[in-house]
C-alpha cells in the first residue's frame, strides 16, 4: 500500500525546466569566464585568452535559446538539486578545457577545475610557480566564485522568479535567511562577501608586495579556498602576511548571514551565535593540540595556530608539511576538518550546526531516558526550538557523509596507501580542505582522483543532493503535468 501511495505523488525531472535554469545559470558561468579572459588578454598569454573566448562564445551559444524558454515556476526539489549538481559540473568541465593550458592531461585539467569551484584546493599539479599567471588567477576566482555560489550570483543577477529563486538557495546557501525575500537575502550575502573580499585584498597588499599575489591569495582566503601561487604555500610568505590572510579565511568560515546581524543589531548579535562560539572553542583546542604535539625543530605557536585556523575553516593554507605531522596532529586535524565551519559560510565540513545538533539529540536521548513516561521536553538549541525532523535529517546527512568517506578511504587503502594517510586525504577532499599529506600528486592513480573529484563535488554540493541525481526516479517515471 504504500508503494502504491508514494509511487503516484514521485514526479522524474521536467526536461524544460532543467534546460531554462541551466540556459540562465550558463549566461551566469559565461560571464564568469570573462574575468579570466581579460586576465589573460592583460598578460598577453594569448593561448589561455584563445582557450577562454571559446568557452565564452560556446556557452552564449547555447544559454542564450534555453534561457529564453517557457517553464513553470514551481520547481520541484529535486528539480532545484538536479540544477545546482549540474551547473557545478558544467563549470567544472568548461573550466578544464581552459586550464588545459598549463597541463597536458586533461584529467589533471579537470581535477584543477573541480577543487577550484568546490573551493577544496587540492592540486595534482607538481609545480604551480611556472604556471601562467592567468592560469593562477583562473584557479583562486573559480573559488572565489566557487565559495560565494554560483547559484546565489544568479539569484543577484538574473532570477526574478521568487518561487524558483527560493528553491534553489535552500540548496545551495543553507544559512537561515534574515529576510523574507530570496533575492534580497542573496543580495545582502553578496555584499558582505564583497566587502570581506576588499578588506582582505586591502590588508594582504599592505604587508605584501606583489599586489597580484596579494589578489589571488584573498581571492582564495575569503572563499576558504587555499589555492596559492607558491608550491609550499603560505611557508614563503612572511609571518605577518600569512597571519593576515589566515585570519581572513578564518573570517569567511563564520556564516555570512552572521555579519549582517551584526550590521543591523551591533556586536551583541556575537554573544548570542552558537556556533561562532564552536568555531572559536574547535579551532583553539586544535591549535593547543598541535602546539603540544609539533616537532620542536623551529615550530612554535604561530605555525600550530595558522595551520588550526587553516583546518578548522577548511581553508586549506599550509606554513608547513602536513606529512611532518605525527600521527596524533593529522588525527586532530581531521576531526577539525569533519566538522568544519559554520553554516551559511565558505567553509566546508558537515558544519559545527550539525556537530551541535548531533550533541543536544544525545543530550535530548539522555533526558528522555530519564524522565517520566508523560513528560514533554523539547529540543532546543539556544533560543530555538528544533523539531525532531531536523535533529534526524542532520544525523542523516552526516551518517551519509561518514560513509563516503569510510567507502572512498577503503579504496584508497585497497590501492596500497598507508591507512591514516588515506584518511586524512579523503576528509580533506571531502571536506573541501585541501591539505595533502602528499597522496594527490601528478602520478596519483586515475581511478582515485576521480574518486577525489567525487568527493569534492559531494562535499560541496551536498551528498544527498548528488544521491538524488543518481536516483533512477529522478531521471524516468512519471512527470508533472505543469510542463
Amino acid at each position: 500500500m504504500l508503494a502504491e501511495g508514494t509511487k503516484n505523488v514521485r514526479y522524474a525531472v521536467r526536461w524544460r525546466v532543467l534546460l531554462k535554469y541551466l540556459g540562465v545559470l550558463g549566461i551566469v558561468l559565461a560571464a564568469l569566464n570573462s574575468v579570466p579572459l581579460g586576465v589573460a588578454v592583460l598578460f598577453g598569454e594569448f593561448e589561455v585568452a584563445g582557450r577562454y573566448a571559446i568557452v565564452l562564445l560556446a556557452l552564449l551559444a547555447l544559454a542564450l535559446p534555453l534561457s529564453r524558454m517557457t517553464a513553470p515556476g514551481q520547481l520541484q526539489m529535486n528539480e532545484a538539486m538536479t540544477v545546482v549538481v549540474l551547473v557545478f559540473l558544467l563549470g567544472s568541465l568548461v573550466s578544464s578545457y581552459s586550464l588545459g593550458a598549463a597541463s597536458d592531461k586533461w584529467l589533471d585539467s579537470w581535477f584543477e577545475a573541480v577543487s577550484g569551484i568546490t573551493t577544496t584546493g587540492l592540486s595534482t599539479m607538481g609545480s604551480v610557480e611556472d604556471k601562467p599567471r592567468a592560469f593562477l588567477f583562473a584557479r583562486s576566482w573559480m573559488q572565489w566564485y566557487g565559495g560565494l555560489g554560483i547559484v546565489v550570483l544568479s539569484l543577484v543577477l538574473f532570477l526574478r522568479n521568487s518561487v524558483a529563486a527560493r528553491r534553489l538557495m535552500d540548496i545551495e546557501a543553507t544559512g537561515e535567511t534574515l529576510v523574507s525575500t530570496t533575492q534580497i537575502y542573496a543580495r545582502r550575502i553578496a555584499i558582505v562577501y564583497g566587502i570581506l573580499t576588499v578588506c582582505a585584498l586591502t590588508a594582504t597588499w599592505l604587508v605584501m608586495d606583489d599586489g597580484f599575489v596579494a589578489l589571488l591569495h584573498s581571492l582564495s582566503a575569503v572563499s576558504t579556498g587555499g589555492f596559492s601561487t607558491f608550491d609550499n604555500s603560505l611557508a614563503r610568505l612572511e609571518p605577518l602576511a600569512a597571519g593576515v590572510l589566515m585570519g581572513f579565511a578564518w573570517l569567511g568560515a563564520v556564516s555570512l548571514p552572521l555579519y549582517f546581524l551584526i550590521w543591523q543589531k551591533g556586536p551583541s548579535a556575537l554573544l548570542h551565535d552558537l556556533e561562532l562560539r564552536a568555531l572559536l572553542i574547535a579551532t583553539a583546542v586544535l591549535a593547543g593540540l598541535l602546539y603540544l604535539w609539533l616537532p620542536a625543530n623551529g615550530h612554535g605557536w604561530p605555525d600550530a595556530l595558522l595551520m588550526g585556523m587553516s583546518a578548522q575553516s577548511t581553508t586549506g593554507f599550509s606554513t608547513l608539511a602536513v606529512s611532518d605531522l605525527d600521527d596524533a596532529s593529522k588525527l586532530a586535524m581531521i576531526g577539525s576538518m569533519l566538522a568544519g565551519g559554520s553554516v551559511g559560510s565558505t567553509a566546508g565540513g558537515f558544519k559545527l550546526l550539525r556537530l551541535l545538533l548531533l550533541l543536544r539529540l544525545l543530550q535530548l536521548l539522555l533526558a528522555r531516558a530519564a524522565a517520566p513516561r508523560h513528560a514533554v521536553i523539547e529540543a532546543r538549541l539556544g533560543a530555538r526550538r528544533i523539531a525532531d525532523e531536523d535533529l534526524w535529517r542532520a544525523m542523516l546527512l552526516m551518517v551519509m557523509f561518514m560513509l563516503l568517506i569510510f567507502l572512498s578511504w577503503l579504496a584508497f587503502v585497497a590501492h596500497g596507501y598507508p591507512p591514516l594517510d588515506a584518511l586524512f586525504e579523503v576528509v580533506s577532499a571531502s571536506a573541501t580542505v585541501g591539505l595533502s599529506t602528499g597522496i594527490t600528486r601528478p602520478d596519483l592513480e586515475p581511478f582515485l582522483k576521480v574518486l577525489l573529484c567525487f568527493d569534492m563535488l559531494a562535499g560541496r554540493i551536498e551528498i544527498f543532493a548528488l544521491l538524488v541525481v543518481l536516483y533512477p526516479g529522478t531521471w524516468f517515471g512519471e512527470r508533472s503535468g505543469a510542463l
